[in-house]
């Protein structure tokens, strides 16, 4: 036990770090009056406590980590971190289970955005304050943040990065040092953030509900303060700001520091799989349009276009708001979206599923092998913008893509033996997943998580968690290799 120390170390550094975010909603409390400020201070004080004693107790070994040090701490930091995030709706809100807080706590710091609380209008606007703030601080991930401003911990940081860091290709660095990258991630993460937040609030938001939805805008999670998620504001204004910042939030945010460095868009649009994102984007827009207005759901263009716009957008991006009960329009429809919310979204972007380029890659291959079975002499590598891409990493897509199908098979048959319905398993294991938030059935976007039971709602965690830690990270913990030293 003693040889992962170290990894213990950075563990109680990051506690600590996320004790002391619990001061945004602590001060929103103070502000807003709503009568909480002492569970959240406690729920502090708490957390950087034990961080303080882990970190303590573990200060004398130091060593550089190693890489399988990354994989451990990346899943240990996903899982204990819910604990502490969940203390605060463990103390304020009536009757709720520790699998339920936990249930809320992970899916708000894996940018899921499912949720299992009714009557969401009725809680203090600290607690909505936090259970968004956990997905903002989600998105790009706690660990990077922890890279970033501590680096006095003495870890590798490359390793931490590489583990927390989605996408197919881990190893591309922005700048020479990890922790300049991970800064620089942060910095254009929280100022295109700004932008979101002042953009709702100029929409006619109040000051704590602009913050919230901010929060979850751009970490792409989807909770709201409000049952009836985006429908409560009924502004096509508010829902086209929302669905510019979700698009922003889908593209890689390395994209937004090289065009900073080279002040430059062209970073941007030379990036095939940010325009491919776009691209995608607008056509599914448009075919769910047209299918609305076929099918005579909505009377007129401007309408349909409205709300397929939005929806389509935020099911896709893996954020999960709602301006409708989509669940209600024709079967075709919906069921499209959660096919998007798979693939739909850029490496390096806060959503999830299993990234553009990697289902670019994959079909790039299928061509590739076309190729050779047609001319089996034939050399054609596959390449991506330009660079070709090596063998490892096409066989790390398909394991991956393996893997990914497993969890799906697996998740929907350990659902249907708890006894839910057909419809409701695989849409809630393709959600949770894909960090994705609301499936059909019975949790369609007009119900949650509530009707559950202890038993679904910890496999719907525990698929939550593969999905944010990108299966592998997690998984590999389960081999006998990873414990061999």
């Amino acid at each position: 036990m003693r040889h992962y120390y170290p990894v213990f170390k950075v563990l109680g550094g990051v506690l600590m770090l996320f004790g002391l975010t619990m001061a945004v909603p602590l001060g929103f409390s103070h502000f807003c009056h709503d009568g909480i400020e002492t569970g959240f201070a406690l729920s502090m004080a708490i957390t950087i406590a034990i961080g303080a004693g882990l970190f303590l107790h573990c200060r004398h070994l130091d060593r550089e980590l190693q890489p399988h040090d990354g994989f451990l701490l990346a899943t240990l930091v996903w899982t204990v971190l819910p604990v502490f995030g969940a203390l605060p709706l463990l103390l304020h809100i009536p009757g709720l289970s520790f699998t339920d807080a936990y249930f809320e706590a992970v899916s708000g710091l894996t940018t899921t955005g499912a949720t299992v609380l009714t009557g969401l209008e009725r809680l203090p606007v600290s607690l909505n304050i936090w259970r968004c703030f956990m997905v903002l601080l989600g998105g790009m991930g706690i660990i990077v943040l922890a890279v970033a401003i501590l680096p006095l911990l003495g870890v590798g940081g490359s390793q931490v990065f590489k583990a927390e860091t989605p996408g197919p290709m881990k190893d591309d660095k922005l700048t020479p040092r990890i922790a300049e990258t991970a800064r620089g991630l942060w910095a254009v993460y929280f100022l295109v953030a700004s932008a979101c937040l002042l953009a709702f609030r100029w929409a006619g938001m109040s000051w704590p509900d602009a913050f919230m939805h901010m929060c979850s805008t751009m970490g792409l999670g989807g909770l709201a303060g409000y049952d009836a998620s985006f429908a409560a504001f009924d502004s096509p204004l508010i829902e086209a700001i929302a669905i510019v910042f979700m698009l922003l939030a889908g593209v890689n945010f390395a994209l937004y520091f090289r065009v900073w460095q080279r002040r430059s868009i062209r970073p941007l649009w030379q990036d095939l799989e940010a325009r491919l994102f776009f691209a995608l984007m607008a056509a599914s827009v448009a075919v769910v349009t047209v299918f609305l207005v076929v099918h005579g759901v909505y009377p007129d263009w401007t309408t349909a276009l409205r709300h397929a716009a939005f929806n389509v957008v935020s099911v896709a991006t893996t954020t999960g708001f709602a301006s409708v009960d989509y669940a209600q329009w024709p079967v075709f429809a919906p069921v499209l979206m959660l096919f998007l919310c798979g693939f739909a979204t850029c490496a390096g972007s806060t959503g999830g599923g299993i990234k553009l380029s990697r289902a670019l890659l994959l079909t790039k291959q299928v061509q590739r092998e076309f190729t050779r079975l047609l001319h089996p002499r034939s050399v054609r590598p596959v390449t991506l913008g330009g660079a070709v891409i090596e063998p490892q990493v096409l066989f790390s897509i398909q394991a991956f893509m393996l893997v990914y199908g497993a969890v799906l098979t697996f998740g929907t048959l350990a659902l249907l033996l708890t006894g839910l319905d057909v419809v409701s398993a695989f849409t809630a294991v393709v959600a949770c997943i894909n960090n994705t938030g609301p499936g059909l059935g019975q949790v369609g976007p007009a119900s949650n998580y509530q009707g559950l039971t202890d038993a679904q709602t910890w496999i719907c965690t525990l698929v939550m968690l593969l999905g944010r830690l990108e299966l592998f990270s997690m998984l590999v913990l389960f081999t006998p290799q990873f414990w061999r030293r």
